[in-house]
């Protein structure tokens, strides 16, 4: 974070290096924004109504959530002030006083986004400067990826999962590492349980699939239930084999437990860093 003081412009920058030419890195951020920037409950304005992120490529163009199959029922987050395919974009928020650059610059056989969010003296942030904090972790990893993924958006699942640990953070960080969850957003470190505010909301969030967990904290005066089988979540996988060996190589054979198929499914149960069970199981049981 650039600019100390309160006579200061305030800045927020990040950047990413992306395996694409400069003009093609344009191309995906503005075409493809649908695709790369990940949907989720807290993700967009209206999450709930969500049915589309729109760029308009010109200048004067709007940036879109579209809430409609029309496209007429829209929320206008941001203007196109700057065009320059392969070299620059630039946005003025039209929902606080937030301006963004996004710059593409070859590296290599590679470009360099970098983003530079900035309020001026006065300004309001009302979310605007999120570019800086989404284009790393999102947009990076879907151009490296784009190649074998499909070209449809990645809603997330009818139904989500929330799962309270002694140390969520903590517990979050072994599900991806153990189990390989994904996460749309990086994991805390530190001290756990951190006060919510630590986390920007209160809960964290995995990806199993389509499917959202949520991690959250006991409830105050709760303990763990090592061991308890009160819920058993089901997990359904292309590679069950796969995820077994994940889970014996990182957590030990203990919490692997015994891969078979008594019904023609194969699955096994695994025993996570707070004792609780989850069932991994084949995702298509003819295979």
């Amino acid at each position: 974070m650039a600019g100390t003081g309160r006579d200061e412009a305030m800045t927020t920058s990040s950047e990413v290096k992306v395996p694409v030419p400069p003009g093609v890195a344009f191309s995906v951020f503005t075409d493809e924004l649908d695709l790369w920037w990940v949907r989720g409950p807290i993700n967009h304005f209206s999450g709930g109504r969500m049915r589309a992120m729109r760029c308009e490529p010109e200048v004067g163009g709007r940036l879109l959530e579209v809430y409609d199959e029309a496209g007429d029922d829209v929320l206008e987050l941001a203007r196109v002030t700057a065009w320059e395919p392969g070299r620059r974009l630039a946005l003025e928020s039209s929902l606080d006083d937030v301006a963004t650059e996004v710059t593409f610059e070859p590296v290599g056989e590679g470009t360099r986004v970098r983003v530079v969010a900035t309020v001026p003296v006065g300004g309001r942030d009302a979310g605007g400067t999120v570019w800086a904090r989404v284009v790393p972790k999102w947009f990076g990893p879907w151009v490296r990826q784009r190649d074998e993924a499909p070209r449809s958006v990645r809603d997330i699942a009818r139904l989500g999962l929330t799962v309270r640990y002694e140390r969520p953070a903590a517990a979050a960080r072994w599900l991806a590492d153990v189990f390989g969850f994904e996460t749309p957003d990086s994991l805390p470190r530190g001290e756990d349980p951190l006060p919510h505010t630590d986390y920007g909301h209160p809960w964290l969030e995995l990806r199993a699939g389509g499917a959202s967990v949520v991690i959250e904290p006991l409830p105050d005066g709760e303990s763990a239930r090592r061991g308890g089988d009160r819920d058993l979540p089901w997990v359904y996988v292309d590679d069950v084999e796969a995820v077994h060996r994940r889970v014996r190589e990182r957590a030990g054979e203990a919490a692997a437990g015994t891969l078979g198929s008594p019904w023609g499914l194969p699955f096994f149960d695994a025993t996570d860093c707070e004792g609780r069970r989850w069932r991994f199981a084949q995702a298509r049981p003819t295979m």
